[in-house]
């Protein structure tokens, strides 16, 4: 029993382990494994089974499944294994070995119970097998019970990791930047068929009114060229905020009224160029009040990213790398090319040069860089960029502050770069937010507060190596 290979297989219903027959000999017959899958004759000659410990209820499964997913070894499972396996004496090494699916849980079981565990393709063509033939290795989950308890925990488990997120609802912060991003196409897609349309009555506005918002909202207020009278003159100044008393918008779209070119139209198709102008103006509206909300969630998920580089970028660079916690992981170099993956992989394709910045162009920092400067100024603000979501995702004090910190440290960049006045260092910056904070600010950016060694100087090291040399000497 000292000797020989295991297998750990966690199912809905519960944990089984399995004693693997003649270990050494089946690690060479890999074939002969995926053929003996399907037919349990075969299969229960290389697999004997050895014992099942079922979970109490549906919570007990649950918090077990969760806490495998995670690799975590609770202690239902540390007495399962410690019952079933062969016991490894202090300061000595298993003679046998464990078979799982999760690497992770496998390190966690080695770490706590000293037991190898093993995750490789013939251990996963076993489980697969096992997989197959639990109801029959385990009697009690035959006539649908297995698929019952299956079903039952897989609801259960996928209700709880919609509700735990941890992602602070930047997944709200994806939706609502793509959902803009598509408006801003289809508003301005509407607004040239708007102009289109409406241009055939009257063309001559389309020339005084630029803002497609405004000449929306006019075309529905005008309506056709022969209702208009004067009365209404005062309206359509409101209506274009026009403050001038003489010679402003208004009095030019009202004197080209008078003059114009434009074919006449019959009610029914006025009726419809209205009716869509409307719809253009409430689409507008609906945009501006997303970008409102989309402001208002950055605040509150990501406050240092929003205060750097402003909420539409840093919600596309949060929506490009999928979640918060995957801009915080990704390096500054990624960050600096995110958006730009076409232009990179062409440009090792071709050996070209590669992109300079992605999504942060976008950022008014690169574009008020000189030509020569915009690569060292994108390059810099990427790495701002990286440790400002790394604080907000993984800091527990909410704050704006080292985000407008670095807003400025970006800005004495710029300014470094044109005059050549030496920026502050990131150091004291850091510093400096830290103590306006105060504990609590100091307590989320360090994590304790067990003081750090200070690093030695150079001339520490080199008085160093000069006492070592003279030691040589001596003892030649």
């Amino acid at each position: 029993m000292g000797k020989g290979a295991y297998l750990l297989y966690e199912a809905a219903a519960g944990y089984s382990i399995y004693e693997i027959i003649e270990a050494e000999e089946i690690g060479a017959k890999m074939a002969e494994v995926e053929e003996s899958i399907l037919d349990l004759k075969l299969f229960s000659k290389l697999v004997k089974f050895k014992s099942f410990l079922p979970f109490k209820d549906a919570q007990d499964a649950l918090a077990n499944v969760n806490d495998v997913s995670e690799g975590i070894v609770n202690d239902s499972l540390r007495s399962f294994l410690e019952l079933n396996l062969p016991k490894v004496k202090e300061g000595k090494k298993a003679k046998f070995w464990l078979g799982v699916t999760d690497p992770k849980l496998g390190n966690s079981i080695h770490e706590g119970l000293g037991i190898p565990c093993k995750c490789e393709d013939i251990t996963r063509e076993l489980i697969r097998g096992i997989r197959n033939h639990f109801h029959r290795f385990v009697k009690e989950l035959d006539n649908g019970n297995q698929e019952r308890a299956q079903l039952g925990l897989g609801h259960s488990y996928s209700r709880c990791k919609v509700k735990f997120n941890v992602n602070r609802n930047d997944n709200m912060i994806i939706q609502a930047i793509c959902l803009l991003d598509q408006l801003d196409k289809d508003i301005n897609t509407f607004s040239m068929r708007c102009r289109e349309w409406y241009s055939w009555h009257f063309p001559e506005m389309n020339q005084i009114v630029k803002d497609n918002f405004l000449f929306c909202r006019a075309a529905e207020y005008i309506r056709a060229r022969s209702s208009f009278s004067d009365e209404k003159l005062q309206g359509l100044k409101d209506l274009l905020m026009d403050d001038e008393d003489e010679g402003g918008l208004a009095d030019k779209v009202y004197t080209a009224l008078k003059t114009s070119m434009g074919m006449d139209i019959s009610e029914i198709d006025m009726l419809n160029i209205r009716s869509f102008s409307s719809r253009v103006i409430s689409l507008t509206k609906y945009r501006h009040s997303l970008q409102s909300y989309l402001s208002d969630r950055m605040d509150k998920v990501a406050p240092n990213l929003k205060a750097l580089i402003g909420d539409a970028v840093g919600a596309r660079l949060i929506s490009h790398a999928g979640s918060l916690t995957n801009l915080a992981k990704a390096p500054a170099s990624t960050v600096q090319i995110l958006g730009a993956e076409k232009a990179l992989f062409r440009a090792l394709k071709t050996r070209g040069n590669t992109p300079k910045y992605g999504l942060i162009f976008h950022s008014s920092f690169i574009g008020r860089a000189n030509a020569k400067n915009k690569g060292r100024i994108s390059r810099y603000l990427a790495n701002k960029c990286s440790i400002a979501s790394r604080i907000d995702a993984f800091s527990d004090v909410a704050t704006s502050k080292y985000g407008e910190m670095m807003h400025g440290q970006v800005e004495e960049r710029l300014k470094f770069y044109d005059t050549g006045d030496a920026p502050r260092k990131n150091i004291d910056c850091m510093e400096e937010v830290k103590k306006s904070l105060g504990k609590r600010g100091a307590d989320a950016m360090d994590g304790d507060d067990t003081p750090k060694k200070s690093k030695k100087s150079k001339k520490d090291k080199k008085a160093k190596s000069e006492k070592k040399k003279k030691k040589k000497k001596d003892k030649k």
